[in-house]
């Protein structure tokens, strides 16, 4: 049988990345000694409030239909945290309430990019990302930030990047894998290429809140740059709502209007009862995310010290998120063999960093989501692998 030909879009190399998590989550489940590095799925309960208001308007009859664009008074609440954050002026139509980052970045690539456009993705990006901007008949120009510059990028090879069919840059910060939180410099760096060229700027920020070090800037704070900029993020790091699917797009009002249009015909908008939970996450529990990023950070800095007494191990210690990345080439021909090799040796599962860019060849991305003694554990046992 025939298929359309926006399946091929919808695939890359990057999905073998997961092979080993999933013979991980296998065998953990049948019993087995293992330890799972390898996921960003935090370990911590959602806040009992925000479950609460979820249950309390499940009871009071809250499941019908919802506005597309999302409830006035959520809308209003993300803008208002944004603007608190960036001092931007910031209305609810310039909110888009979605199924997480995933469905607003879906929606910023259909919205914004269509047939023969370019768009500049920085790498190392996350898996899902290069298919997610192709989706609309765009092609992904990869911009590596080499494991050499501590992967950080440079201005001028992102301008060389650019071409005339060129139409946006995607930029994670704080990025996943790596962590790297991008510095106003490098931020006002890529604003000037977006401004001098007339492109738009695909801001994903989901690890915004889980900060260790340094200062967290949004690129649509900048001048010229809220106009021509879509940030997207959620409360699925945050404050440990993954399986809510709730999160958001940010931009201007015309770009809104066209995803509302997009939305009609996605999802219909979100439950009312998710919705209620995000408010509260959002109002009552917005400092749950602060217990939580103390508690990575000390997961961090536990993980990273293990980790460091390995000669054999390059260490990358993370400026946020939930992940930090170590370097084996010292220990295997591959970090694709590393990761295999590990796991079959230790029960120990970690990420190929290889599957986020050619960049982070030699890499491995290592989760601390896990309780302090597994997760130290873990990592003494991949000490004693790289030392085997």
């Amino acid at each position: 049988m025939r298929y359309s030909p926006l399946v091929t879009r919808l695939y890359n190399d990057s999905a073998s990345g997961w092979e080993v998590h999933i013979a991980a989550f296998a065998a953990k489940a049948a019993g087995e000694d293992v330890i799972i590095l390898s996921v960003g799925d935090p370990d911590f309960e959602t806040p009992a409030p925000i479950v609460e208001s979820c249950v309390e308007a499940l009871r009071a009859g809250d499941t019908h239909y919802n506005p597309i664009l999302g409830r006035p008074e959520l809308r209003a609440a993300v803008a208002a945290d944004m603007a608190d954050r960036t001092g931007m002026s910031i209305g609810l139509d310039n909110v888009l309430i979605c199924a997480g980052t995933q469905n607003a970045l879906i929606a910023a690539s259909l919205c914004l990019l269509g047939d023969g456009d370019e768009v500049i993705g920085l790498d190392p990006m996350y898996l899902t990302y290069e298919a997610t901007l192709r989706i609309g008949g765009a092609s992904a120009v990869r911009v590596a930030q080499p494991a050499a510059s501590g992967f950080r990028p440079d201005p001028e090879v992102i301008e060389a990047a650019v071409t005339d069919r060129t139409r946006a840059i995607a930029i994670t910060t704080p990025n996943n894998p790596t962590g790297v939180v991008l510095r106003r410099a490098e931020l006002e760096d890529i604003a000037e290429i977006a401004r001098a060229n007339d492109l738009w700027v695909i801001a994903d920020e989901v690890y915004g809140d889980v900060v260790f070090d340094g200062a967290h800037l949004s690129i649509a704070a900048l001048p010229g740059m809220a106009e021509r900029t879509v940030t997207v993020g959620s409360l699925s790091k945050s404050h440990a709502m993954t399986g809510w699917r709730v999160g958001w797009a940010i931009g201007p009002e015309e770009l809104i209007r066209h995803c509302d249009a997009l939305q009609v015909n996605v999802n219909y908008g979100l439950p009312g009862f998710i919705q209620a939970a995000a408010l509260t996450a959002l109002t009552v529990e917005r400092a749950a995310s602060t217990d939580m990023t103390r508690i990575y950070r000390r997961r961090r800095d536990l993980a990273a010290g293990i980790l460091a007494k390995s000669s054999r191990l390059d260490v990358l210690v993370p400026d946020a998120g939930m992940y930090l990345l170590v370097g084996v080439s010292k220990v295997a021909p591959s970090s694709a063999a590393f990761v295999r090799g590990l796991f079959e040796a230790t029960g120990v599962s970690v990420l190929d960093a290889k599957a986020f860019g050619e960049c982070a060849d030699g890499w491995v991305r290592v989760s601390f989501t896990i309780g302090d003694d597994e997760l130290a554990e873990g990592c003494r046992r991949l000490v004693n692998y790289a030392a085997g």
